[in-house]
């Protein structure tokens, strides 16, 4: 007689769920792992929902104790580190975006180290690119000289990940986002933050404000395209994982008066205007469009998503949402 092999199921931290990816990424991995298997965790106590739908954490990145203790009392096998200060808002306050950006990072690398947990998800950014960067299908390996605090946070983190899977042993993943559009929470402070204001805009008032100037040509992707390449990669086997640092990840580039177009043809008489704030300098400091072949090589990344199929889903997913309020 033979018997199965029984594999014990993932237990998952996200820590940071609260913001515009972990909300989403948390809904899809209690669809994948269950319910119970995934515990979100932030700095804010939660509220009668969020405990609803599954464990709930209170919990500061930056608490090592806390964390730990967390880790330990759940079993938990995997971290989704999410906590960061993004681009525009760590400009005005640098020494707690290092702080908060690359502490969170050594204490989760540090558990993984002390083989307290096996996997490790860390985000980084097209951040870590400069105005010395090719912005033409900007490619995996290449100059990186990023010229804001988050960037250069990213870029240390990259190579921080890379030196504890080489040097540990620690099986660390990544992915330098582009800009990120979702219609399910607030955006947090980034530079692309334009691409997700602006469909609320459009159908609240018919008109908005880009503090982008026209012809700001920035690579993008919708949420749900970057919360199956967070997850994909890592499912992914371990050999198929070839870079330690972080992968490109593309799904589409445009300026602000092209999503304004898409807009137009659902909405004809949208308008956009432009006042270009700080944010400009940010936005032109990144590559237009990105290279991700390797991606697409080593683990089989594929975007679903133009910007007229996600022009059109989150229209009408906001559309249900303000009929609801």
């Amino acid at each position: 007689m033979t018997m199965d092999i029984f594999t014990p199921m993932e237990k998952i931290l996200v820590v940071g769920s609260s913001g515009q990816i972990g909300t989403e990424l948390v809904a899809e991995l209690r669809k994948q792992f269950g319910q119970t298997n995934v515990v979100a965790s932030d700095l804010k106590p939660a509220d009668a929902d969020q405990l609803a739908l599954g464990p709930y954490e209170q919990l500061d990145a930056l608490d090592k104790d806390r964390l730990f203790a967390v880790v330990k009392q759940h079993g938990i096998t995997q971290i989704y580190l999410l906590a960061a200060l993004l681009s525009a808002t760590a400009e005005k306050n640098p020494m707690f975006a290092w702080k908060l950006n690359m502490e969170s990072l050594f204490h989760v690398l540090e558990l993984a180290r002390e083989k307290h947990i096996k996997k490790i998800y860390w985000p980084s950014s097209i951040a870590v690119f400069g105005t010395t960067t090719p912005q033409e299908n900007t490619p995996q390996f290449t100059v990186i000289e990023p010229a804001t605090v988050y960037g250069i946070s990213k870029q240390a983190g990259e190579r921080w990940c890379e030196w504890y899977f080489h040097k540990h042993g620690v099986d660390t993943r990544s992915l330098r986002y582009p800009g990120l559009i979702g219609w399910k929470s607030a955006p947090g402070g980034g530079t692309t933050d334009y691409a997700v204001h602006i469909y609320h805009e459009a159908l609240k008032s018919r008109k908005y404000t880009s503090f982008l100037k026209q012809g700001t040509t920035l690579p993008m992707m919708y949420m749900p395209d970057a919360i199956r390449a967070t997850i994909q990669i890592m499912e992914s086997p371990a050999e198929k994982i070839k870079i330690r640092g972080a992968y490109n990840l593309a799904g589409m580039s445009f300026a602000p008066e092209e999503i304004a177009a898409s807009i137009q043809k659902h909405i004809p008489d949208f308008q956009i205007s432009y006042a270009p704030d700080f944010r400009q300098a940010i936005a032109d400091s990144w590559p237009k469009s990105i290279d991700d072949t390797e991606a697409r090589n080593h683990w089989g990344w594929k975007p679903e998503f133009d910007l007229e199929k996600m022009t059109t889903d989150m229209l009408v997913n906001l559309k249900n949402l303000y009929a609801k309020v």
